[in-house]
Formats: C-alpha cells, structure tokens, sequence
C-alpha cells in the first residue's frame, strides 16, 4: 500500500536529476549539449548553385540536340533515330544506376507513372517530334514545340496545385513571343505541312504530361534512377525500329554515327538526368519556361560550330526569350 510523505518533510525537486551516491555525494549530469546552429533552408524561389547548374547543362545540350538532329537526320529516320539515342543512353546511365539501383527498384503500383512517361517522353515525344522535322522547317518546328511550356504551367498549376503566379505567366508570354520572333525571323519559307503540325504539337503534348506525372517520382528515386528507369522503357517500345536502325548504321557515315552517339549521350543520358534533378528542386512551371532558352542556344551553337550567321531577328527574339525567363523568377508581392 502506498504512503504519504510526512508532513514537513523535504519534498524531491520534481526539477533536479541529480542521483545521491552512498557516501551522501551527488553525481552531477553532464552539462547540456549547446544547440547547433540552425541552417538557413533555401527561401522560397530560391535553388542551390548545384540546381542552377543543373538547369544549365540540360538547356545547353537540349539545344545542341537540335543542331545534332539537323546533322544526323539524313542518315537516319525518326524511329532508328529514337532507338539508337536510347539504347546508347540506357548504356551509359546504366553504368552509373545499375551499381546503385539493386533493393531501390520500383514496386507495384510505383511502375505506372514510370511507363508513362517512358511511354510518352522517351518514346513517343523524340519519334514524333524527329519526324515532324522532317517535314516542317525549323523556325516553324520551334514555335510549335514551345508551347510545351504554357501546358507545363497549366497543368502544373491545376493538377500540381502550384497555382497561377502573376510572374511566371507574363514571363511565359514574352518567351514565346520571343520564340515566334525568332521562327519569324529565320528566314525560311514556311513549310507548315499539317501533319507536320500536328506531331509537333502530340510531341509539345507528350512531353508536358510527362513532366506533370514525372515530378512525384522524383520524391521516391534519384534523378539518374528516375530518367534511366524511363529510358528503358522508351527503348523497348522502339524495339521495331531496331532493323532500321542496323541497316542505317551500316550505310551510315562515320561523323553521322559519331553525331547519333553524342546525341545518345549528352542531350539524353546527360540533359535528362540533369532536367530530372532540376525538377526535383523547381516547381514544374518554372522550370519548363527555361526551355524557352533552347531556340536562342541553338542560334548560338549553330553559328559556333556550323558558321551559320544568326539573323537580327534571331538574336532579337534570343534577348527576349532571356528577358521572359527572368521574369518567371520574379515573386508576385
């Protein structure tokens, strides 16, 4: 039976946690380790330098991508061009994902969103937009897949729940007028075939509700994981293609098989790792208006390493692409 402390008798300091030893000596508690500093988390809008870099990498060798295609597509069609770009992908990042990847496999339910958007980027979005260049000119090509990012936004706001900042919209409109000033500008007669439209835009189409289904993987997997997964899956649907390819190979010539092998490996294994761990830290709207850079990279580029002279339009039309994208990094007040 339990019992009360007489009345008057020192009560124990529910507070002290001192221990009294037999000799009527008391142990002392170590003194209390000292807080660590917090660190300063990143404010909102705001990414790392790696992020920054990241963005970077992806936008320079997406529009080295364009000038590659240019120069390999007579020697290979859309579909042998998709599948040799994967397969030589899915080789190098396999180098890098496979060491890692044993015990961080997706499961179950995890494997939809990847096949889709295996299924639509990887595959379908490179095929469909490999052959509307072979139909359409570039200036016409470029305007049309821009409209990639506006859908990104749309649909990122909605079903991302990201909202609708003021910012991001006014920037995404002056980057696509840039991008028309550019296609405008470029001095081709336009050849806007319609089907040549119309894969363009299944192409713009794919590629945004790609990017939409890709963000929450992206919390589960590593960006190389995420992208090398996707790979996979676009070549194996691009396997019919795969006696086209052999047969082109072999009738190929050596700077046409060097230029598929580069687009194998930096604007796809590379840029896309890249774009996944970008999209990994930016919301998805955001991210997407920075493509609005590629078409005035891609003047560059072109007039570094193929002596193609931009026009005034071209360089115009690049400036206000760049003035539109650093709008979208505004915050609304």
């Amino acid at each position: 039976m339990a019992t009360t402390a007489p009345t008057g008798s020192p009560q124990p300091d529910s507070t002290h946690h001192d221990s009294m030893h037999p000799d009527g000596t008391h142990e002392v508690p170590p003194p209390a380790l000292s807080p660590q500093p917090a660190k300063h988390p990143l404010q909102p809008g705001q990414i790392s330098r790696l992020g920054i870099a990241a963005v970077v990498v992806t936008v320079v060798l997406w529009a080295s991508a364009f000038v590659g295609i240019r120069a390999v597509g007579p020697s290979f069609s859309p579909g042998a061009l998709t599948l040799g770009r994967l397969a030589i992908a899915a080789v190098v990042l396999g180098l890098v994902v496979l060491p890692q990847v044993r015990g961080n496999l997706p499961r179950g339910g995890e494997w939809w969103p990847i096949l889709a958007y295996g299924v639509m980027w990887f595959g379908g979005y490179n095929v469909a937009l490999n052959a509307a260049e072979h139909l359409l000119d570039a200036g016409t090509a470029a305007l049309l897949i821009n409209v990639n990012p506006i859908l990104v936004a749309i649909m990122a706001g909605v079903i991302l729940k990201e909202g609708f900042p003021r910012w991001l919209i006014i920037g995404s409109l002056v980057a696509f007028g840039g991008v028309a000033v550019i296609a405008l500008g470029s001095g081709q007669r336009s050849t806007a075939d319609v089907a040549g439209v119309l894969l363009c835009l299944l192409a713009a189409a794919l590629a945004a509700v790609s990017v939409i289904v890709q963000k929450p993987v992206l919390r589960k997997f590593p960006a190389a994981h995420a992208t090398w997964f996707g790979i996979m899956v676009g070549a194996l649907c691009c396997l019919p293609f795969s006696g086209q390819l052999v047969s082109e190979l072999q009738a190929a010539p050596l700077p046409a098989t060097l230029g598929l092998v580069y687009l194998g490996v930096f604007p796809t294994a590379i840029a896309f790792t890249t774009w996944a761990y970008a999209l990994s830290l930016i919301d998805a709207g955001r991210l997407a208006a920075t493509t609005y850079l590629v078409p005035g990279t891609t003047i560059l580029i072109s007039w570094l390493v193929l002596g193609e002279v931009p026009t005034v339009w071209g360089l115009a039309g690049g400036a206000i692409c760049l003035v539109g994208v650093g709008l979208t990094r505004r915050r609304s007040r």
